[in-house]
């Protein structure tokens, strides 16, 4: 053990060379060592609640590592004489047996080598994460058994140097695992809550097959020793330009220190990298291009995508485009990607009403219509037939709180089915409409559904799916204040509306 406290030191600074600042702590603390064991014994499930934790101790030395001077990460590795291992109790019935109880420990000790990766935030107290890999070194261990029986007989064995390697009874010379920590830590003074746990079998058992794996949880505290020691850095300059590579815009290529160590073959003061002009000597505002301007517009010719024809500097020197073609450029183009009439402000003829038909031929622009009808609508639907699809509307039912049809309903869409039929040139808008009881979002989608459910039976009866459409409006278009049932009851249906 001595040794490899010795060795300590060597194998901070071997294990992080490059680090800014060195800090070394010696720490101590307490932990409950306990052993994670799976078998194939009858009856382990009720023995296995006999074993209980060691309390005990562990010491040692730690290091502290940032990764720059002002980084938050840091390589935490150290050294700990750490006992870790388990205790044995049993109480026996003596009416079926001779023991009256047995007791035993498997005592391990171990040199630790947590290495750590450590994560700290705050400013004058600090809140410290960490985690890693650790091995685990045997150095000694003690196994008793001490065993009371009936008539005041006292049975004890006692093993201080119980065997190592790979044989029954036998103890691991190495072992190995992951263990991490959280705590706090406030200037030269630290302290962790820490949890261990073994990744291989450290024990081999004589009678019987098992696993066995180291578990701890504790916790430490540490004072860091002196001041931090300043580990120096060794600079690194791979194109041997004189500027080191963690300030070299161009680690690779040989540079000056006026170009942040990059190439400028021009001598301009700009970088190669940075020269839009790399080969001609130029300034800083012209992107280390000497300024020519051929179509005098105030662009200079190499930011200038039209350089022999002036324009303006928002378009790159360009003329101000007309995208469509149509003549009137884009800036007093209301359309400039569809090519128009500069009546209509670069935009094609409009057709108000979405018919088909532009305005400047629609005889009637607001009012959907027809071409035969020069525009206009066709002639007004009869009356007795607008009835007809209103009564037939108020009769349409569903499943309470369902966008199902009842079957009462069928018969009432028939009817309207059968106009349809009987007027080609109908088409038909579904609008479903619920009460304000429950959530909008709800009641949007129940409508759409009932709509939609109406506009699937008539195309299943031939109706033609263009000639329909559904919409669901919810609560948005009641008939009335809807504070009562009656009138949420009339607020909930479906309305049927013939264009043609």
């Amino acid at each position: 053990m001595r040794k490899l406290f010795l060795l300590f030191p060597v194998f901070i600074i071997t294990a992080h060379s490059a680090t800014a600042q060195l800090k070394v702590a010696i720490a101590a603390g307490g932990q409950q060592s306990s052993v994670s064991e799976k078998n194939n014994l009858p009856g382990w499930d009720s023995l296995k609640n006999n074993y209980s934790a060691r309390t005990a101790a562990h010491f040692g030395f730690i290091a502290d590592l940032p990764f720059s001077r002002n980084s938050n990460f840091s390589f935490r590795p150290g050294v700990f004489y750490y006992n870790k291992g388990r205790k044995y109790a049993q109480q026996f019935d003596t009416l079926t047996s001779q023991i009256i109880s047995k007791k035993t420990t498997q005592y391990i000790n171990y040199i630790d080598v947590p290495m750590n990766f450590i994560f700290k935030k705050g400013n004058k107290i600090k809140f410290v994460f960490g985690a890693g890999p650790y091995l685990s070194f045997f150095f000694n261990g003690k196994e008793t058994s001490k065993t009371i029986l009936q008539g005041g007989i006292f049975q004890s064995t006692e093993n201080n140097d119980p065997p190592v390697g790979d044989k029954p009874g036998g103890y691991k010379v190495l072992n190995y695992g992951v263990n991490g920590l959280i705590g706090v830590e406030s200037g030269r003074v630290f302290l962790t809550a820490d949890y261990s746990r073994g990744l291989n079998d450290f024990y081999q058992a004589v009678n019987y097959t098992g696993s066995f794996k180291h578990q701890v949880i504790g916790a430490t505290i540490g004072i860091f020793l002196g001041k931090p020691v300043e580990l120096e850095e060794k600079v690194k300059d791979r194109d041997k330009d004189g500027i080191p590579d963690d300030k070299d815009g161009c680690p690779n290529e040989a540079g000056a220190a006026v170009t942040n160590g990059c190439p400028d073959k021009d001598g301009d003061g700009i970088a190669d990298k940075d020269d839009k002009c790399p080969d001609v000597a130029g300034t800083a505002k012209n992107n280390g291009c000497p300024i020519l301007d051929r179509d005098n517009d105030g662009v200079n010719d190499a930011e200038d995508k039209c350089p022999d024809i002036p324009g303006l500097k928002k378009y790159n020197g360009c003329p101000i485009p007309d995208t469509d073609k149509d003549g009137i450029n884009d800036e007093d183009d209301k359309c400039p990607e569809v090519p128009g009439y500069g009546r209509y402000d670069g935009c094609p003829i409009p057709d108000s009403d979405g018919d088909g038909i532009n305005d400047e031929e629609d005889k009637c622009p607001d009012v959907k219509g027809t071409k035969e009808k020069n525009g206009c609508p066709a002639e007004e639907i009869k009356k007795e037939i607008i009835e007809k699809i209103n009564f037939a509307a108020r009769r349409i039912q569903f499943r309470f709180t369902k966008a199902d049809l009842l079957p009462e309903s069928f018969k009432v869409l028939d009817e309207v089915i059968q106009i349809l039929k009987d007027n080609p040139g109908f088409s038909l808008s579904i609008e479903g409409h619920t009460s304000n009881s429950g959530g909008l979002a709800a009641n949007m989608k129940l409508s759409q559904a009932r709509a939609d459910n109406v506009k699937e039976y008539l195309q299943s009866k031939g109706i033609e799916e263009s000639r329909l459409a559904a919409k669901g409006f919810g609560p948005t278009q009641p008939l009335n204040s809807g504070k009562t049932e009656a009138e949420k009851s009339q607020n909930r249906r479906v309305e049927l509306k013939l264009s043609n």
